[in-house]
């Protein structure tokens, strides 16, 4: 079992005031794989504390020294990624093809992103007479969730770094190996103690608690609308900033007349890949109803050839999801398209079959689904995926933006027709022919999928504020 019982405040490994242990449990097995330390209020006071001593020092370093801060923390990075990867696999099930290929390393991409960014960005220019100034917001307080975890702590942790802020991270406590990891690789590469402080433990206390911190100048937040909506209002009180990347439903708009059998494939995967434990997962297959048979045929096909298998073993397969209650959640979702009216094609409710224990689902297509079902506006985070039709254009793009969210869409066909079709579409991300977003481009989204954007220079400048200097010498 991996064990990481101390919270790093200040720089050291620290014991918890007054928190509590915590097992998580491995969702291919359902048997314990870390222990950790629940920290309490007054573990997060001291990580805040910390933060806001080393303020004054580190928002002071140069542009260059915080390039060679990134430098040596992707140095130190790359020998981890095993390491990273493995504890991601153990404990949110990510199959170990995966997490070598792309759960890992996307954390060493963010702070190589960030490091371009970094070395681009002007923090000083003029306006007419005024010089506007770009300069570190201050304490930043991280909320991260467990299904790309070193990924979504990175996008907060290098630009945070690279603007010259202190934080405090909070990991989910489903995954929190890779940010005790992670926390090791900043110690090593040289970060100044206080700089990043890491606080095991879960939303109501410690998320809560850095939500309303009076010392705490902005909030970034990662995971469902539900708990954004929480933070928001517990951060409202001191009109901190609050950076959000929420919920997503997304749409895969697929085009009339499209060729399906080259279409298809690298954006249904969207919805398989991670086990479909992605905000950005394209689950809502919009087809036009001369098409839907073959695109129903097709996306089947796809379905039924996709293992599912324990995580650690070699192979093209996808893991469990990460818990108990994502399991009963997916669970219910299926049933209740099922009590509504739609079709099952393939999949359903229940483990797969010869499998007898772990949070594994079976990969589920629905067709005959409708825009009102609970399937369609509901995010599922697992691998189903939903066929609806459309009769025109206007229709397609009238159902693809016909939920509370906005975080990304997908279009399937043409790319020049697409392309005209994506400025209509109301998400922050819009990809044609693939589902992945670009790690340099700014990612975020519309409507209540959030507010704010990360990756890039765009994720540099949220954790900045502007300063205006109206009448400095030339």
């Amino acid at each position: 079992m991996m064990s990481y019982l101390k919270h790093y405040i200040a720089g050291e490994w620290v014991e918890s005031e007054g928190g509590r242990r915590h097992q998580v449990i491995n969702p291919a097995n359902e048997e314990p794989c870390t222990e950790i330390t629940l920290g309490s209020q007054a573990d997060a006071d001291r990580a805040v504390a910390a933060a806001r001593s080393a303020f004054d020092s580190f928002s002071q370093t140069s542009v260059e020294e915080r390039i060679a801060l990134l430098e040596r923390i992707i140095a130190a990075y790359k020998p981890r990624i095993p390491d990273l990867a493995r504890a991601i696999s153990i404990e949110m099930g990510a199959p170990m093809s995966l997490s070598m290929g792309a759960q890992a390393p996307a954390g060493l991409g963010h702070f190589m992103f960030t490091l371009k960014a970094l070395r681009d960005f002007k923090f000083e220019e003029m306006i007419g007479a005024t010089k506007v100034l770009h300069e570190p917001i201050g304490v930043v307080a991280m909320i991260t969730p467990w299904n790309w975890p070193i990924n979504q702590i990175a996008a907060k942790v290098a630009p945070a770094l690279a603007a010259g802020n202190t934080m405090v991270l909070k990991p989910s406590e489903e995954t929190p190996a890779n940010a005790a990891i992670l926390a090791e690789i900043l110690h090593e590469a040289g970060v100044p103690a206080g700089v990043f402080n890491l606080v095991q433990g879960d939303g109501p206390t410690v998320g809560a608690a850095l939500s309303a911190h009076p010392d705490v100048d902005m909030v970034s937040f990662t995971g469902s609308t539900r708990a954004g909506i929480a933070i928001a209002a517990a951060a409202a009180p001191t009109v901190k900033r609050v950076h959000q990347e929420l919920g997503g439903k997304a749409p895969n708009l697929v085009l009339e007349g499209a060729d399906l059998n080259a279409v298809l494939p690298p954006t249904v995967m969207g919805v398989l890949a991670n086990t479909g434990q992605s905000c950005i997962a394209p689950t809502r297959v919009l087809v036009h109803q001369s098409q839907v048979d073959e695109a129903v045929g097709f996306i089947k096909a796809m379905m039924e050839a996709t293992p599912v298998g324990d995580p650690l073993a070699d192979g093209q397969h996808i893991g469990p999801v990460v818990n108990r209650t994502q399991w009963e959640k997916i669970q219910g979702l299926i049933q209740s398209a099922i009590d509504e009216g739609a079709t099952l094609v393939t999949g359903g409710t229940g483990l797969p079959e010869g499998v007898n224990r772990g949070f594994y689902i079976r990969p589920t297509l629905f067709r005959d689904v409708t825009p009102d079902m609970r399937i369609a506006q509901e995010e599922v985070f697992g691998p189903v995926a939903t066929v609806m039709t459309y009769k025109d254009e206007e229709d397609g793009i009238r159902i693809a933006n016909d939920t509370a969210y906005g975080l990304s869409a997908t279009i399937s066909g043409d790319p020049a027709r697409a392309a005209k079709i994506a400025r209509r579409l109301r998400a922050g991300l819009v990809t044609i022919n693939q589902w992945s977003p670009d790690p340099g481009a700014p990612f975020g989204g519309y409507k209540q999928s959030g507010n704010g954007r990360e990756n890039g220079k765009y994720g540099l400048t949220d954790f900045m504020e502007v300063k205006s200097v109206v009448g400095e010498p030339a």
